[in-house]
């Protein structure tokens, strides 16, 4: 399988800015949107302490093995191969992520981890702001939904971060129904973030968690997978948030166990990408369809131009409403 497809690449950096006004003047949870899961994961340091995300049966592990150990788990906890700016470029603006402190390092420092620590939060906000400096009509969500060894204060840290990273790129807490590219374009807001936790209660920047339901299949099985995908989107609420299906895969510990040397990618991931991308290309978005679609690897196929074209059936049904 090929792992940088034609859709890769800067393609896709203004996707947003290029829709037709058709499209730009919809409810933005009614446009298909590309997103990645666990979206940090192109780095992990397997140098660092196994993250306090993982089992004490994994941890156990790691310290007896060391580095042998981790160098495996790296296999089983990276789940993207490009970095924020490509996936940027090829046209992904949702982002899954997952953070934690380091226990006993002092400060408040946060990283990215899954399984293992990423880079510093602060250097992949950057990236992201750096990529909007120069892409003025494009829009990214930025999803915070699972925290790991984290008080008090390393949630103010965080917070204030991002909004001194992105400062009035921000998009205030509003009415999902409101929130069309227009909207966002008219008040230069291209940054809008959720944040699973109370410390940003009272915080106008900083959506609730339940305005972007992401239902999780947590399935081996492709078959079972998109039988999970159909039945969540029936049961998408009509009002008031977003929509994410998470077109993923979960390994088992079995799963793990059975492909340890192989890994996520080459043991669970490709061979069952064929099914899933079927499932993907056969969606249409709009008021009853998918919203947000998220996939491990985004390079290993033209995800990202797939989902993107499917606005293109908003289209058409558009033009073939009576005038």
């Amino acid at each position: 399988m090929k792992t940088r497809p034609a859709g890769i690449g800067n393609v896709h950096a203004d996707w947003m800015g290029s829709l037709p006004s058709k499209l730009s003047a919809m409810p933005l949870k009614h446009l298909a949107v590309p997103g990645s899961h666990d979206s940090f994961t192109f780095w992990v340091d397997v140098h660092a302490p196994v993250g306090p995300d993982q089992k004490v049966y994994v941890k156990y592990l790691a310290t007896m093995f060391s580095v042998l150990a981790k160098k495996v788990m790296v296999r089983w906890s990276m789940t993207q191969n490009l970095t924020f700016k490509e996936q940027l470029d090829a046209g992904i603006r949702y982002f899954d992520l997952r953070v934690s402190a380091k226990p006993g390092e002092p400060g408040n420092e946060i990283y990215f981890i899954h399984g293992l620590f990423g880079h510093k939060v602060r250097d992949g906000l950057l990236e992201i702001s750096s990529f909007l400096v120069r892409h003025r009509k494009e829009v990214v969500f930025l999803d915070f939904n699972h925290y790991y060894a984290m008080e008090a204060e390393h949630h103010v840290y965080l917070i204030s971060m991002l909004q001194e990273v992105f400062g009035s790129k921000l998009c205030n807490n509003c009415a999902v129904e409101n929130v069309t590219l227009d909207y966002l374009w008219e008040k230069k807001y291209q940054v809008i973030v959720f944040y699973h936790h109370p410390s940003a209660q009272g915080v106008p920047v900083m959506w609730p968690g339940n305005k972007i339901p992401a239902p999780w299949a947590n399935t081996t099985e492709p078959i079972k997978l998109i039988e999970f995908l159909e039945t969540t989107l029936k049961e998408r609420d009509k009002q008031g948030s977003f929509h994410v299906s998470q077109a993923i895969l979960t390994p088992t510990v079995n799963t793990v166990a059975k492909g340890l040397l192989w890994g996520l990618r080459s043991y669970l991931v490709e061979r069952n990408l064929p099914t899933i991308m079927s499932w993907v290309e056969a969606q249409r978005p709009g008021v009853d369809g998918v919203n947000i679609i998220t996939s491990d690897f985004v390079d290993l196929t033209d995800f990202a131009n797939i989902v993107i074209k499917l606005n293109n059936l908003l289209l058409s049904e558009q033009n073939r409403k009576p005038r």
